[in-house]
């Protein structure tokens, strides 16, 4: 599938290394400010090229607004989006054409498809994600000005590294999203080496929303956290997700990891902000781990399209870990899936109003 959302629907489109990416926006509220300037930040966080910490491909990521909005504001007409690609080297995947990199979906894009295009992993490639980023810049803006919700997000773990510290003012003051800025310079050193040797490593990103009310999610099949499990889940190299303290609850005592609540608010939030499906009016907690990046120069074994061994080696531009500049991903997934859901509330619940009690959100809140 490539659309995504039940009210406010993204569809995206392209190849890594096509003429172009884009995407549609369905189901856009009417009246939202829209222009091409305000797209620059959020790519440009998400972007390669801006360090030597990632890919080497350096795209200008410039949004081009075809349909949907007139004199800078949304009509609620279908939007469309599109970038440019203009930096592909498709002559680096000359020699893997016809092999199946380990690691990779060109096996499995094979036996779907019976075919697939070699070119930096074609569709399959987290240039895919860049459209993600741009239709959540306008999920972030709708979020935020009828909500105050806001959707920030951290690295929180390299390999076996850990943040010592946790502060939001330093997690856009470097390259990694990093939340301690006493260790930067331990993480750059870190990276510096993995990158000399060949290697890869993997990475956690937590994303956290602040200021969502309680009550948006659906009990069965439409759950909040199973809708925010698939959105991670379907970013290029994630193998988990976690709500809350998620694999930890295995180890806790019910009478530890139940969030008690006082009239002056809950008292923890090992649940991540999300009970029954539903927001409770805390943050919302998600924890996505990124796989190592399995394109590497040092050499593997695999098969080609005749199912002949070979020794892969791929060369071109790759992260030694993709997990640093997945932040912006992360918290482009959370802000589509509130929105969505969000307008899914609006439409079923409109007029329940403000009910009593409301538990303030006062502990756990990160």
């Amino acid at each position: 599938m490539n659309t995504f959302g039940q009210l406010f629907r993204v569809t995206t489109f392209g190849e890594s290394h096509g003429p172009a990416i884009g995407c549609v926006i369905d189901g856009c509220p009417p009246g939202i400010r829209i222009e091409p300037a305000m797209f620059a930040a959020d790519l440009a966080r998400r972007a390669t090229g801006k360090s030597r910490h990632t890919s080497a491909r350096h795209e200008a990521d410039l949004v081009e607004i075809l349909s949907g909005a007139y004199e800078g504001t949304t009509t609620g007409t279908p939007i469309t989006l599109l970038i440019r690609n203009e930096d592909a080297r498709s002559k680096d995947y000359d020699r893997i054409a016809e092999q199946f990199r380990p690691g990779h979906a060109d096996y499995t894009y094979w036996h779907k498809y019976g075919i697939r295009d070699p070119r930096g992993g074609g569709r399959s490639s987290a240039r895919e994600t860049t459209m993600r980023v741009a239709a959540a810049v306008i999920a972030k803006h709708w979020l935020d000005e009828h909500h105050g919700v806001k959707v920030r997000g951290y690295l929180a773990q390299i390999g076996s590294l850990l943040p010592t510290a946790c502060e939001w003012a330093a997690v856009e003051s470097n390259p990694f999203f990093w939340p301690d800025a006493g260790q930067v310079p331990e993480l750059e050193n870190y990276v510096d080496a993995l990158r000399k040797s060949g290697d890869s490593v993997g990475a956690r990103v937590t994303t956290v929303a602040t200021g969502v009310p309680p009550g948006w999610g659906e009990p069965v099949y439409g759950k909040l956290d199973a809708e925010l499990a698939a959105a991670m889940m379907s970013i290029n190299a994630v193998k988990g997700v976690e709500i809350g303290d998620g694999f930890a609850s295995v180890s806790q005592k019910g009478s530890e990891h139940r969030d008690e609540a006082t009239p002056a608010g809950f008292l923890s939030n090992h649940a991540g902000g999300i009970l029954g499906g539903i927001s409770s009016g805390q943050a919302i907690i998600v924890s996505t781990a990124f796989k190592p990046t399995s394109s590497l120069r040092l050499p593997a074994r695999g098969v080609d399209v005749r199912g002949e061994p070979v020794e892969i080696v791929t060369t071109g531009r790759h992260d030694p870990c993709v997990g640093i500049r997945a932040t912006p991903i992360c918290e482009a997934m959370m802000a589509l899936v509130l929105m969505d859901q969000a307008l899914r509330h609006r439409a079923q619940c409109g007029d329940v109003g403000e009910v009593s009690p409301r538990i303030p959100a006062s502990a756990g809140s990160a």
